[in-house]
């Protein structure tokens, strides 16, 4: 099963210093069908004004992974967690039995974020952040996993849950390939950049499209295309 998403059918709200659009019900935003995918439960599509941001504010019980699409991002929390996340790079924090953060775009441009929320496999546990770079020569022409509940996935940031948040860069014409090993997964995958194809499905740049019962899916970049995918249970 493919299921197209396009933007412009996807939920949104904006409030002057924040333009969010929500690939699943969030906030003031409801669509019955539209919940969760499998323990995939928010993608938003963030963009925030220059000298704004999040104020403190409280998570629990949901891992959090912010995927910087242009500008940074700079975070704060009360566990004494302090760190600017920037294009190309992503950051993971473990809201476990629970967390006070801020995230305010402290640049003089627009900052450009995927948010994505998994809920974890277990409640509670102690909180925790993380970031890192992945340069994007490094995932050209492959999935590289980017935030990982997986062992084997040594230089992914870690996550509480059995999912992951791969990446990969395709040149104009090139197909990528991904095989998530058990056709019951639920994999979601946002092109930030370009057009492609997957199927007989094609996607602009910040559409979604909802992938299962599939062994291995084939993407094939229309233009040059930045993809992030998500593999959830």
């Amino acid at each position: 099963m493919i299921e197209h998403r396009p933007f412009d059918s996807l939920g949104s709200a904006d409030h002057g210093w924040l333009d969010a659009h929500h690939h699943f019900s969030f906030a003031g935003y409801h669509d019955p069908s539209r919940v969760n995918w499998g323990s995939l439960r928010v993608w938003n599509d963030d963009t925030i004004a220059p000298g704004t941001g999040f104020p403190t504010h409280p998570h629990n019980d949901m891992e959090i992974i912010t995927y910087v699409r242009k500008g940074a991002i700079t975070h704060r929390d009360n566990m004494g967690n302090e760190g600017r996340t920037e294009a190309g790079d992503v950051q993971v924090m473990s809201a476990g039995d629970g967390v006070q953060h801020s995230e305010y775009n402290l640049e003089d441009e627009e900052t450009k974020i995927f948010q994505i929320w998994i809920i974890p496999q277990e409640r509670g546990g102690t909180p925790s952040w993380g970031a890192r770079p992945f340069p994007k020569d490094d995932r050209s022409g492959r999935f590289v996993p980017l935030a990982s509940g997986h062992a084997n996935d040594d230089d992914a940031l870690p996550i509480r849950t059995d999912a992951r948040v791969l990446g990969a860069t395709v040149k104009a014409g090139e197909t990528v390939e991904y095989s998530p090993g058990d056709t019951g997964r639920h994999l979601y995958l946002v092109p930030a950049t370009g057009k492609i194809r997957v199927g007989d499905v094609e996607a602009n740049a910040r559409d979604g499209i909802a992938i299962t019962q599939i062994a291995t899916v084939s993407i094939t970049a229309l233009e040059d295309s930045e993809l992030v995918l998500v593999d959830a249970a």
